[in-house]
């Protein structure tokens, strides 16, 4: 029952400014493929006029998280997460049980009518509260956007501890890669997908910055001949960067994704140029020319046992230059076995995020860090995959071939040959399977399952045997998830 006195209600919702405008989160470098389908923007059109007869109910599976004595977090897999003050609570209460609007503000004539009917139509439009007949969950798994990752180098200037790669002197030539990305385009058709995503990767992509302008225009005009939209993005270790680089990319509209570890020594002693040098300096140098440029890059930030210490610095730099970022958890390999000291050591690693998280507490930035705080987690929507392996996504080496996963380049399954090799990846059931997280075991009834889906299926299995399984780091997940929602609650207080 409210309170017959009651503040205004307040409610703030996250619109989630991690999209990108293919419909996927931000986190383009390192072993993400994500292609999570984000829920659709709210839209100040929806009313509820001509449905006072119909009964709401409180949206299922929701969340409910304590901000603070005033404000409070929901989240839930058919809403996007929404900060309510007290009396906001006590109206979405309400609904616990089904109400029509007729019913509420005849039984509560002593409150304001209009703050009330206000209340009810933002809860509505946040899709906190929705009609009881369509209160059944099914969250859809049909993303909009497929993503090729081209390797179009196996070349690079440093030797990074973690990397997969052999690093052999081999590179994708013009035929092959205007191929690639026609079966990708041939693919997208097939499957009636609205738009392609292209990654240029290596190696190191921008020691074959030709290649990529080639590449890039041609995918360009299949673009428009199949009315397909296209988005692309250059991942780089960000030693390259020039001025003419940047023009290149801001003509192509090419994003930029650029690996940083970490500030000076603790971004060195894990990537070194093939002579043991850092390359710090030469990464900051690239980073400060893009800005000067009018390119900002999205960092990726690959967190490990050695430097997990130094990531609150790290944070604060990035946050002072206004970049996006994304925080990434090591993924043990074949090639990186043998560094004991890289192994995610689960309490060195919480509190080098939670002293991360504080930092970035200090000051907040005017965007959602909802899709980049965790791993591959997003908290902005939920999912039941934690990347589109096996699902939406497509990986050729620099012969043409196709893989499902660009960790397991060696293990390919098509070719650019396939009419449809996304279909192709699809079928595959020897290789890495990407399992929905209502088939893995310890994810069933968690309550974070349609935001963590259990974490990346090849580290899981390298680590279990298993890919029906949640992931070893789930101890890590569940200590940081609620504080990265209230870093986003506290954001949304601020810059609303």
């Amino acid at each position: 029952m409210l309170s017959k006195k009651i503040d205004r209600p307040i409610i703030l919702v996250s619109l989630n400014s991690t999209y990108v405008a293919t419909g996927q989160c931000d986190c383009d470098g390192g072993d993400c493929a994500c292609d999570l389908s984000p829920l659709a923007e709210l839209s100040s059109d929806i009313q509820l006029s001509g449905m006072l007869e119909t009964e709401f109910v409180i949206s299922p599976n929701s969340q409910l998280m304590n901000l603070d004595d005033t404000y409070s977090i929901c989240y839930g897999t058919d809403h996007k997460v929404v900060i309510l003050n007290k009396s906001a609570l006590d109206v979405l209460n309400i609904f616990k049980q089904p109400h029509n609007l007729h019913n509420i503000t005849t039984a509560h004539p002593h409150i304001n009518e209009i703050d009330l009917k206000a209340a009810i139509q933002e809860l509505y439009q946040a899709r906190l509260i929705i009609p009881k007949n369509n209160s059944s969950f099914n969250l859809s798994e049909i993303p909009e956007t497929l993503s090729a990752w081209l390797h179009i180098t196996d070349r690079c200037n440093l030797r990074c501890d973690y990397c997969y790669l052999p690093h052999l002197a081999r590179d994708m030539s013009i035929d092959i890669g205007r191929a690639a990305i026609e079966s990708t385009f041939r693919s997208a058709s097939l499957n009636h997908y609205r738009r392609v995503k292209l990654k240029y990767a290596g190696g190191e992509a921008l020691l074959c910055s030709p290649l990529i302008k080639d590449l890039h225009l041609y995918a360009k005009s299949l673009s428009e001949e199949r009315n397909i939209i296209l988005d692309g993005v250059v991942l780089s270790n960000g030693t390259l960067i020039t001025p003419e680089i940047i023009e290149m990319l801001q003509t192509l509209n090419l994003r930029l994704m650029i690996s940083l570890d970490g500030l000076s020594d603790f971004h060195n002693i894990q990537r070194t140029y093939a002579g043991g040098k850092g390359s710090f300096q030469d990464v900051e140098r690239g980073i400060k020319i893009a800005l000067q440029n009018g390119l900002i890059p999205d960092i990726s930030i690959t967190v490990s046992g050695r430097n997990a210490e130094g990531l609150p610095d790290l944070i604060e730099w990035i946050l002072e230059h206004n970049l996006p970022f994304s925080l990434n958890l090591y993924r043990e390999n074949e090639l990186s076995a043998s560094y004991e000291d890289l192994q995610l050591e689960e309490s060195k690693l919480i509190q080098g995020m939670l002293a991360a998280f504080k930092v970035i507490e200090l000051k907040l930035p005017n965007r959602s860090l909802l899709g980049s705080l965790v791993d591959r987690a997003n908290l902005a929507s939920p999912h039941k995959r934690t990347c589109g392996v096996g699902q939406s996504y497509l990986v050729f080496d620099y012969q043409g071939q196709i893989a499902k996963c660009q960790m397991q380049l060696h293990k390919t399954i098509s070719s650019i040959d396939a009419q449809d090799p996304l279909s192709v990846v699809r079928q595959d059931k020897t290789g890495i399977q990407n399992l929905s997280v209502e088939e893995k075991e310890g994810c069933r009834t968690c309550e974070w399952k349609y935001w963590c889906t259990g974490g990346c299926s090849l580290a899981t299995f390298k680590a279990t045997g298993r890919y029906d399984i949640q992931s070893p780091n789930c101890n890590i997940y569940k200590a940081l998830y609620p504080e990265a929602l209230r870093l986003e609650g506290l954001r949304l207080l601020k810059y609303s």
